[in-house]
């Protein structure tokens, strides 16, 4: 598997952004983005791709909220809801982690819940959460070669 672009056809990367680590062990700050794709694949065998991948990159599960090399969430999937046990959609932080909504809402201004509700108006309740946008170009060179 080489990558995202193996599973899906890549619409738009957000920025990289820098957040301290929630919850786990004591480790240094994550670089996180959004990728905002179009695939035939459903959720499930989206998810199981992106473990792949996860893998590829030398990702080992050995640590709830451990030091990980790369972390691929399925956060929303169109308008569709999941409680599975191994997939739950939309991710159910979505609304409460602001490095997850700064990038998303960046490629995906109006990105909206299953059941409607604009994702936007969850960034006030998060703005305290310390986060820092990185330079563009960043994710571009990585994005480039994946």
């Amino acid at each position: 598997m080489r990558g995202l672009r193996a599973v899906s056809s890549i619409v738009a990367v957000s920025s990289v952004y820098e957040s301290a680590p929630v919850g786990g062990p004591e480790q240094g700050p994550y670089l996180n983005a959004v990728a905002l794709i179009d695939t035939a694949r459903p959720p499930a065998a989206l998810l199981r791709n992106l473990l792949l991948i996860e893998r590829a990159r030398g990702r080992v599960r050995d640590t709830k909220w451990g030091p990980r090399t790369l972390d691929l969430d399925l956060l929303l999937y169109d308008r569709v809801s999941l409680d599975l046990p191994e997939l739950t959609v939309p991710h159910p932080q979505i609304r409460n982690r602001r490095f997850v909504l700064d990038p998303l809402l960046e490629v995906w201004p109006d990105a909206r819940m299953p059941d409607g509700s604009a994702v936007e108006p969850a960034v006030g309740t998060v703005a305290e959460q310390p986060l820092r946008r990185l330079e563009d170009e960043v994710l571009g060179a990585e994005a480039a070669r994946t």
